[in-house]
């Protein structure tokens, strides 16, 4: 909403016209009526008396004016404003409020109105995401639970080898794994969210915590016979490392998790000026345009099939870094072909 558009509304001008008009027809009527009474009698208490109820006859019409235009002007939109919000208060988010006036002729009770169907607009769109975040988790967590109960049961059976009870238990440590890392990430992102990690800034080598998550997962990489490929401009940054980590490790997990046995990765790094640009290319699965836009969303995985196990929030918990940093993040991907996540940092780096 402009602050124009709420200082244009700020004075309500029909009713302020519309009141100073009745007091000057007040005014008119009471001397026409004053020097007509004056012509007709010179008895000074039959003109007390006609003045007298010339007044009840004008308060009255002023009472009857004014009450018919509060009932008009404020009672009935006051009263819409009042059953929207009640309704509301209810639960009810889809309640929404007609606003008559054109846009730019606001007033302050279609000001008011026009907030209350954006309030409940944003509070339908909690709503469906709440919903959709309990059903998303219990999803998730239905999965490796069950997986825990089936295998426990069955590492009972006293008859069972040791090479399969060694199999039973993996599973049960794999099964695990993803529900700590599923209730790990929803504490990040709700911490993130609520701004409870405060990020904390400090000068560090970028090149060299970039190239640290890269170690990381060297195992992986060498399992899956992955050509990696980092190009790593030296950078020093002043930003939240701890935070960084995540992004990195988020981005790089899923780059190997979705990139087939013999797949390339190219991770580069530049330094362009002050601002600083990350790129995390894989020769995967890619996807859709449509699963692009959606990518960033909590929960939401663009392998509705469930092939590859996660749990739909890494790249939910990149998003919410990168934009808590001020940073911006894109991808662009094709599929069959791959996916290419590009981060840019603004006005971090050190000038070489």
């Amino acid at each position: 909403m402009s602050k124009n558009k709420v200082r244009g509304s700020s004075i309500n001008w029909v009713g302020v016209v519309s009141f100073f008009v009745l007091i000057a027809v007040v005014m008119q009527i009471a001397i026409l009526c004053y020097d007509f009474i004056r012509q007709k009698t010179s008895n000074i208490t039959l003109i007390a008396i006609l003045i007298l109820i010339e007044i009840i006859i004008l308060a009255t019409f002023c009472t009857i004016f004014d009450w018919i235009r509060r009932k008009i002007m404020v009672d009935r939109p006051t009263q819409r404003i009042l059953d929207a919000t009640e309704k509301i208060a209810e639960g009810d988010f889809s309640t929404r409020l007609e606003i008559t006036h054109e846009y730019g002729k606001y007033n302050q009770y279609d000001l008011i109105m026009e907030n209350l169907n954006r309030m409940a607009t944003e509070l339908q769109k909690n709503e469906v995401l709440k919903t959709d975040f309990i059903s998303n988790v219990s999803h998730e967590i239905k999965t490796p639970l069950a997986v825990i109960q089936n295998y426990a049961t069955l590492l009972q059976d006293q008859t069972i080898d040791v090479e399969t009870r060694k199999n039973y238990a993996k599973t049960l440590i794999t099964a695990s794994k993803r529900i700590t890392d599923l209730i790990t990430n929803i504490l990040k992102l709700n911490k993130l969210e609520n701004q409870e990690i405060q990020e904390k800034h400090e000068c560090f080598n970028l090149t060299e915590a970039l190239a640290e998550s890269v170690v990381e997962f060297e195992t992986l990489i060498e399992k899956k016979n992955i050509e990696l490929n980092c190009n790593f401009d030296e950078v020093t940054i002043f930003s939240s490392k701890s935070l960084l980590e995540i992004v990195w490790n988020n981005l790089i997990s899923n780059a190997i998790k979705f990139t087939p046995d013999g797949g390339k990765i190219d991770i580069v790094l530049k330094q362009i000026n002050k601002n600083v640009e990350i790129k995390v290319q894989d020769t995967g699965c890619g996807m859709t345009s449509e699963v692009g836009s959606k990518i960033f969303e909590k929960f939401y995985q663009g392998d509705t099939s469930h092939a590859t196990q996660g749990n739909g929030l890494g790249l939910a918990l990149v998003k919410k870094v990168i934009d808590i940093l001020g940073g911006e993040i894109a991808v662009q991907s094709e599929v069959n072909k791959g996916s290419t996540f590009t981060i840019l940092l603004k006005d971090v780096a050190y000038e070489n």
